[in-house]
């Protein structure tokens, strides 16, 4: 074990702006979790960086997806390491990365690449010939979420990238559980599914909820994949044509509140857009679902209180609010 003296470096000092413009980079070429958007919001919050989803989208836009690494493709994170990992995928995308960024040891991220090597461009491909030209996290806005959602275009089905259909609603997990599977429930495979009171304080706690099952009679026709639209979040590892982070979330009085079945809802992931097309003036008349209200979480006290008392939206991280800024290095007086 070999130890070295205090330099005085702190996190601080090392995560810079540039360290989260280059993970938004590394993220798209990846192929990453969308969780990893919360992640880096909220990280950034406390350490006082001021990162938006507008820059995410931005940093993130027009990143060639160069690992065939499962959800998004085949293979598995032992065959990503073997065929030369993240210092590899960092290579063939440096023109796109801040490499004066810091890294851990204080030397910067430019200094660590010279020497990385594809050695399996079957599982990172060479930047001329990605599995995908744009990938990243894409950023939309909208009727539906006018503080933000996300999706992942390379988890998804380039067909229904751009879609409008009528919405089937889920007030709550227990009522998706209860109905998605009855044979009388009104769907087809246009039909937008849209699950609510799922985020930060409706759950409590943002589950994994938003990569609905598709309906059991629709699987047995052959369908694969439905748009789907939730403010909860999904699986790293899991995949489809998913609309999450949906914010406000219902439970802070978002406008998914307020959506009903058969409502058209349209997607259009190059416009960065999720709108339901219901006029405006009807819809803003509308109060928020009943049954989504009476299944949100009313803690009354404990941690969960806390927690519903003050955290903050998934556009800015999910943390809590009293969280949010640097507060230094100092510890003030020993624990005894």
């Amino acid at each position: 074990m070999c130890s070295t003296p205090d330099d005085g470096r702190r996190p601080s000092q090392v995560i810079t702006k540039a360290s989260f413009h280059n993970a938004i980079v590394a993220l798209g070429a990846l192929g990453g979790s969308t969780n990893a958007v919360v992640h880096l919001l909220a990280l950034a919050g406390r350490l006082g960086v001021p990162l938006s989803l507008d820059e995410i989208d931005r940093a993130g836009h027009g990143i060639p997806l160069l690992v065939d690494l499962q959800p998004a493709g085949r293979h598995l994170m032992e065959d990503f390491h073997r065929a030369g990992g993240l210092a590899a995928v960092l290579r063939e995308i440096s023109d796109l990365l801040d490499l004066s960024a810091l890294t851990v040891t204080g030397r910067p991220l430019g200094e660590y690449l010279a020497e990385a090597v594809i050695h399996d461009p079957e599982v990172i491909r060479p930047r001329a010939t990605p599995m995908m030209a744009d990938a990243g996290i894409a950023v939309l806005r909208g009727d539906l979420a006018p503080d933000g959602a996300i999706i992942k275009p390379a988890a998804a089905t380039e067909a229904l990238l751009r879609h409008r259909g009528r919405a089937v609603v889920f007030d709550s997990v227990e009522d998706l559980h209860h109905r998605i599977d009855d044979p009388a429930l009104d769907v087809d495979a246009d039909s937008v599914l849209v699950l609510r009171g799922c985020g930060p304080k409706g759950y409590p706690g943002m589950p994994e909820v938003a990569n609905l099952p598709l309906p059991r009679k629709l699987l047995q026709q052959g369908v694969r994949d439905m748009v789907r639209v939730c403010d909860g979040r999904m699986s790293g590892t899991a995949y489809g044509t998913v609309v999450l982070h949906v914010a406000p979330e219902g439970a802070a009085g978002g406008p998914l509140a307020k959506v009903r079945d058969g409502d058209p809802i349209v997607l259009d992931v190059e416009a960065r857009r999720i709108d339901v097309d219901v006029p405006a003036v009807e819809f803003a008349a509308r109060e928020p679902s009943p049954a989504m209200v009476a299944a949100l979480a009313r803690p009354t006290r404990g941690w969960e209180k806390l927690y519903v008392s003050t955290v903050r939206g998934a556009e800015t991280g999910a943390d809590l609010d009293f969280l949010v800024g640097s507060s230094g290095d100092r510890v003030p007086r020993d624990s005894h």
